[in-house]
């Protein structure tokens, strides 16, 4: 690796630290969501329980929008790499409250306001942090590797996602289950808090892009609200393109050990397992989607992988369901990986590249976020449909839902080769 790649694959990793945090965060509360319930939401009724705690893992995403349009048009005035250190910051407080709040036989009806009051600052900073991550890897990208680039975004969440289902995985074989019930689920939450000085160590050593310096003007928080009303088609079909991706994401990851465990009734460590393999997966298909977006551009990906959702979700959950076992979820979670993450390796940059430049970090926040409301209330829905329906295969229809949203909002936009590689590259 010579000298200029080195420093390239630095500043990539400096960039997406706070990623990293964001989804180590987010998924740990997928694995431990029963724990969390039993902890902060105690109820007779494990159903009403375990709700409470998905309603609670969604209000942060309720609050994402709102941090797209506070901290996003500060990111587009001030500069990247300021806004990236804010957003770490106060992502930073909500894992620790999450941490060390003790439980409702504590402290009371205190314990689950806390809890929730953690989730709404973690989610107020990651209504920017994924925008602010894409705009900065798509400004240093290299002519011609933009898709490329920017995939990494993405692919430091799936690090996460392995890291904290092998914690996980690790607290299962060694630790008693009323020990991890009890105390035990918090030790990775402790983990998160302790990187934390790290990733703001390699956060603060982050040049601005030569993009953003480049720029003669720096629109004030008017001009840039003005901007987002003008462009509100853009940022509509944004929402739309972005509901595939954060639906696919949360039911093949965050809602997988749940699903696992609850609904398939397989051992935690095997749903883990499952998760683990699903990350990996992503890691590897997000950077290939990103290079061949660069070669053939975004929209033939986006809509081949729309319509596979559509038409092989259910089925896929189905043929699960029909007879459960390890061997047949590992097959299923990982055709959908496929899917989600061919997908949004060419999504991400296409978000990137259809909101106009002046407003690009707070377009892309605030497109993402409000899509993120709804992919983040996946568990809640999840649970929910299998609970109407009586269907364990009903997950698929959100899925093949999401699909479908997205095939319709990526045609809106390209429609008549507007958004193309060439032109937006």
């Amino acid at each position: 690796m010579n000298a200029t790649r080195l420093e390239t694959f630095k500043t990539v990793l400096r960039v997406t630290s706070g990623n990293f945090l964001e989804m180590f965060d987010f998924f740990l509360f997928g694995i431990y969501a029963t724990h969390i319930a039993h902890t902060f939401f105690p109820s007779e009724n494990e159903f009403a329980s375990l709700m409470a705690t998905f309603l609670s893992f969604a209000a942060g995403f309720v609050m994402r929008p709102i941090g797209a349009l506070v901290l996003g048009p500060y990111v587009d005035r001030v500069g990247r790499r300021k806004g990236l250190i804010v957003t770490l910051t106060i992502m930073a407080m909500g894992t620790i409250l999450i941490a060390f709040v003790p439980g409702y036989a504590t402290i009371g009806i205190a314990a689950p306001l806390l809890v929730l009051a953690g989730r709404l600052l973690q989610g107020f900073s990651a209504g920017v942090e994924l925008g602010g991550v894409s705009v900065y890897l798509a400004e240093m990208a290299t002519p011609g590797n933009k898709g490329f680039y920017v995939s990494w975004q993405s692919g430091s969440q799936q690090v996460a996602i392995v890291f904290a289902a092998l914690l996980g995985f690790i607290l299962n074989k060694t630790l008693a289950p009323p020990d991890i019930a009890g105390w035990g689920w918090r030790i990775p939450f402790l983990i998160g808090c302790l990187i934390v000085p790290f990733l703001f160590f390699i956060r603060r050593s982050l040049e601005e892009t030569k993009a953003f310096k480049a720029r003669t003007h720096r629109p004030t928080t008017a001009e840039i609200f003005r901007t987002l009303a003008a462009s509100w088609p853009v940022v509509l079909g944004g929402v739309g393109m972005v509901v595939m991706t954060t639906v696919s994401f949360y039911l093949i990851t965050v809602y997988t050990p749940s699903f696992g465990k609850l609904v398939l009734k397989l051992s935690e460590a095997d749903a883990l397992l499952v998760t683990i393999a699903v990350a990996v997966s992503n890691f590897i298909w997000l950077p290939i989607s990103g290079a061949l977006s660069d070669r053939i551009g975004r929209k033939p990906i986006l809509v081949t992988f729309t319509m596979l959702a559509i038409v092989t979700a259910y089925p896929a959950l189905r043929w699960l369901v029909s007879d459960i076992t390890f061997e047949r979820m590992l097959v299923v979670e990982l055709w959908l990986s496929f899917i989600y993450a061919s997908y949004n390796g060419a999504m991400v940059v296409a978000l990137t590249e259809v909101v106009p430049e002046s407003v690009r970090t707070a377009g892309f926040s605030l497109a993402y976020s409000l899509a993120t409301t709804l992919g983040g209330s996946s568990l809640a829905i999840s649970t929910w449909l299998i609970a109407t329906t009586g269907d364990k295969a009903a997950p698929g229809y959100w899925m093949g839902f999401a699909g479908f949203v997205g095939l319709v909002s990526t045609l809106a936009l390209y429609a008549g080769g507007r958004r193309t590689v060439a032109s937006a590259a």
